[in-house]
């Protein structure tokens, strides 16, 4: 069963397919599978290569791409998760690259319900770098991941046992937060603030200050850049604006 879903996923256009059980699957701080799906018994991981727009220094390219990429991810989850409730008998539900999540305090809007890159090294698709971004063996550090999690029983694939980090520090001198200064760990609000500065942390900032001013400080408030990047985040979703982990890490480059 394994092969024919392999099979079909590839003929998506998906770059590459794992499987990993429930047991395997471990995160630090998403909710247990079974939360999700009742039952849910295995985890079906797609990886999606990362094109070049992330190298752009022009934001609206880079988020484009990423968009891009989210639109065809969110096809070959829907269509794989379909495969498996009509074809091999399952029930199924997808796991999106990136929003809708849980937006609260304790999350900081930080937090998946199911974190894609432990899913994607239970299922042998990679292993995690020095940016603690899971390298695919092939694709290297461009590639992200989407999942479909099913009651069907469908046997972990090998994990990546090898060292695929070259540990040349790229990442962590390129990034413009320093969030990547202790490793082993990601200050994932330094990084927020550097790579989604439209996102609930901009908007507090921007409507608390308009809250406070005067008729005509509102008016110019309107007319601020910021307020016109926040209006378009509000429809397009979180917009990301720094790529430089991705595009500095020489791994699986050329």
């Amino acid at each position: 069963m394994k092969e024919a879903i392999r099979s079909f996923a590839r003929g998506l256009g998906v770059d590459d397919v794992g499987f990993a059980t429930a047991d395997d699957y471990r995160s630090p701080r998403s909710p247990a599978l079974g939360e999700l799906l009742s039952g849910a018994r295995s985890l079906v991981v797609l990886a999606y290569r990362e094109l070049s727009t992330c190298d752009s220094e022009n934001p609206q390219i880079a988020m484009n791409g990423r968009m891009d990429v989210m639109a065809f991810s969110r096809s070959c989850n829907y269509r794989l998760a379909r495969f498996l409730e009509t074809e091999c008998g399952g029930r199924a539900i997808t796991v999106p690259v990136s929003y809708p999540l849980e937006m609260s305090e304790e999350t900081n809007g930080a937090v998946g319900d199911l974190s894609l890159r432990h899913a994607a090294v239970a299922a042998g698709l990679g292993a995690f770098g020095r940016h603690n971004l899971v390298i695919h063996p092939e694709l290297g550090t461009r590639v992200i991941f989407t999942a479909v999690l099913t009651d069907l029983n469908l046997p972990s694939d090998a994990a990546v046992t090898e060292d695929l980090c070259v540990h040349c520090d790229a990442c962590v001198a390129a990034c413009p937060g320093d969030a990547l200064a202790e490793e082993g760990r990601t200050d994932v609000m330094r990084c927020i603030r550097n790579s989604q500065p439209y996102g609930i942390g901009g908007a507090i900032r921007f409507w608390t200050e308009y809250g406070a001013a005067t008729p005509a400080e509102r008016k110019a408030l309107l007319r601020d850049p910021r307020y016109w990047k926040l209006y378009q985040a509000g429809f397009i979703g979180f917009q990301y604006f720094c790529f430089r982990c991705l595009a500095t890490c020489p791994v699986g480059r050329g």
